[in-house]
């Protein structure tokens, strides 16, 4: 702890912003994401696949570069890396639970959207509220120009993730 009663991350001391401590910062933040995660999955009689699954609907339904295009079960499969089967029972479960909803194309009666129910939206934004108020605290300790380096490093990082998914498979 910091004297300001801030929690400070304890970086390698050899070089503070080098690879090594980039990679146990991250690996670090993604540990604490997926215990969260893990959490309100099972508090919602989920499992973790429907977890990355909602996460990805969401992310369709609010992500203008994906030009507004909703998730469908084809691109669901190919950005989870599952099989049709193991979609097919996931939406399935996360329709049960009233998480999501099917919605069939008006121009395309064979096309499926995949559509955050607005219901199960309140449910994580209440769920979430205090990973959103922890986010604005640490968000807070920094200025704009700062906050620019840290959106354009996430942008290129989450960029060259995608690349990495898609260069292995």
């Amino acid at each position: 702890m910091s004297g300001s009663g801030v929690p400070t991350a304890s970086l390698p001391a050899d070089d503070p912003t080098g690879l090594q401590a980039f990679a146990v910062l991250l690996r670090r933040m993604n540990g604490e994401f997926n215990r969260i995660a893990q959490e309100f999955a099972q508090e919602q009689g989920l499992h973790l696949t429907d977890m990355q699954a909602l996460i990805a609907i969401l992310d369709a339904d609010s992500d203008p570069d994906a030009g507004g295009e909703p998730m469908t079960p084809g691109r669901l499969r190919g950005q989870l890396n599952l099989t049709s089967g193991a979609v097919t029972a996931c939406l399935d479960r996360l329709e049960r639970a009233g998480h999501v909803r099917r919605v069939r194309d008006a121009g395309d009666r064979r096309v499926v959207h995949l559509h955050y129910a607005d219901a199960a939206r309140g449910v994580a934004r209440d769920y979430f509220r205090p990973l959103a108020r922890s986010t604005d605290a640490a968000r807070s300790r920094f200025s704009a120009e700062e906050l620019e380096v840290v959106v354009r490093f996430l942008a290129e990082m989450n960029a060259e993730l995608v690349l990495l998914r898609r260069n292995s498979g």
